[in-house]
C-alpha cells in the first residue's frame, strides 16, 4: 500500500483571508465550515486541496516548494494580469520572446508561485494537437450547470434558442447524452454495431427520446442535479476507460476522448440554446472550443474565432464567406495525435 497526498499546507498569518485569495486563484470554493478568524482554512481544488494554518512566525526566506499554474481559459499573460489585480505581486518575469517561459509572482502573504503556459499556448509552441481529456467534460458542465443556476426564471417550459423543445426539456436531452456516452463505454465488452440496450421514450410528441428524465417535483436544481451527475458519469468512464477501447456511435465506432468531445460539444451547443431561451449569456472558454473542434470537426476553419466556428459547424450560427451548416455530424473515429 502506499500513501495519497491529502492536501498541501500552508503556513500563515491569516488563515481565512489567504484561503480567500487562492479560493479566487483557483475558482474553487473555500470549506462552509471555515469563517474569518478561524486558524484553519481549505480550499478545496479538484487537482488537490491547499490548507491554510495560522501561525506566529512570518515567512522569511523563498519557499523551498511552490506551486504551478496552468490557466484554463486564458493565456498565461491573462492570467498574471488577473492574478495580480486580486493581489498578487510580481517576483520575476521568466518570459522568452518565442512565447515560452513562465511569470512568478507571490500571494499577499509572499508565498511564491509560478503562472506557466496555458495548455493550448503549448500546444501552438510545439505543433500538437491537445487531447480532450476527462477534466474538460467535467468544466464543460460545471461552467454550464452554474450559469444555467443563475437564471432568475421561473419558467423553463419556453422554446430553447431555435429548437423545438423547451429548456427544461433540452436539459433532460442533455443529461441523457452524457448518459448515454458513459454508458457505452461501461460493458466489459462494449458494442460494436449498437447503442447499450436502454429503454427510450418521450413524454410528448415531438420530445427528445431519452432514458433520463428529471423529476417536475424537485423543480430546477433537480433538473441541474441530473445534469451534473450524468457529467460525472462520464467523466469518470472517460478518466477510467483505456484508450484503445472502442465503442458504437452512430456515426462510426468511437474511443474515450471521442465519446468525451461528443459530450462537451452537447454541453456547449445545448446551453447556448438554453441559455438563449432564457436570456443568459453564455460564451465557453476558447481553448475549450478548440480542443473539440480539432477532435471532432478537423476540417472546420481554423481562422476564426472558436466558439463561433463550433457553432457554426453544429449549424447555429454563420460565417462570413461561408454556407451556412444545415446538416452536420462529427468526426468520431480516432485521430492520430
Amino acid at each position: 500500500m502506499t500513501s495519497l497526498v491529502q492536501h498541501i499546507t500552508i503556513d500563515c498569518a491569516d488563515a481565512y483571508k489567504l484561503a480567500g485569495f487562492w479560493s479566487e486563484v483557483l475558482g474553487s470554493p473555500m470549506s462552509d465550515d471555515d469563517e474569518p478568524g478561524d486558524p484553519e482554512a481549505l480550499v478545496d481544488s479538484p487537482r488537490g486541496a491547499l490548507l491554510f494554518v495560522t501561525v506566529p512566525e512570518s515567512k522569511s526566506i523563498k519557499n523551498r516548494i511552490h506551486l504551478d499554474l496552468r490557466p484554463e481559459g486564458r493565456t498565461r499573460d491573462e492570467e498574471v494580469e488577473r492574478l495580480l489585480a486580486l493581489g498578487a505581486t510580481p517576483v520575476g518575469d521568466h518570459r522568452k520572446p518565442n512565447g515560452r517561459g513562465w511569470v512568478t509572482l507571490a500571494d499577499p502573504e509572499g508565498n511564491e508561485f509560478c503562472v506557466e503556459c496555458s495548455a493550448g499556448e503549448r500546444a501552438a509552441l510545439t505543433g500538437t494537437r491537445l487531447p480532450v481529456t476527462a477534466d474538460d467534460v467535467s468544466l464543460a458542465v460545471r461552467l454550464a450547470a452554474d450559469t444555467l443556476a443563475g437564471s432568475p426564471a421561473q419558467d423553463w417550459r419556453v422554446p430553447a434558442g431555435g429548437l423545438t423543445w423547451d429548456c427544461w426539456e433540452t436539459v433532460e436531452h442533455l443529461s441523457d447524452d452524457l448518459f448515454a456516452y458513459a454508458v457505452q463505454l461501461g460493458p466489459r465488452r462494449p458494442p460494436q454495431d449498437r447503442e447499450v440496450p436502454y429503454r427510450y421514450g418521450s413524454e410528448r410528441e415531438g420530445g427528445p427520446g431519452n432514458s433520463i428524465f428529471a423529476n417536475p417535483d424537485a423543480g430546477v436544481p433537480g433538473l441541474l442535479q441530473t445534469l451534473e451527475a450524468s457529467g460525472a458519469l462520464l467523466t469518470a468512464m472517460v478518466r477510467t476507460t483505456p484508450s484503445d477501447v472502442r465503442s458504437h456511435h452512430v456515426f462510426g465506432l468511437s474511443d474515450p476522448e471521442g465519446f468525451a468531445a461528443m459530450g462537451i460539444v452537447e454541453t456547449l451547443v445545448h446551453t447556448y440554446d438554453v441559455a438563449a431561451g432564457l436570456s443568459l449569456s453564455w460564451a465557453p472558454p476558447q481553448d475549450l472550443c478548440d480542443r473539440v473542434l480539432a477532435r471532432l470537426f478537423p476540417d472546420a476553419p481554423d481562422d476564426e474565432d472558436r466558439w463561433t466556428v463550433l457553432l457554426w459547424s453544429t449549424g447555429r450560427a454563420d460565417l462570413p464567406g461561408r454556407h451556412r451548416v444545415t446538416s452536420w455530424k462529427w468526426h468520431g473515429a480516432p485521430l492520430d495525435r
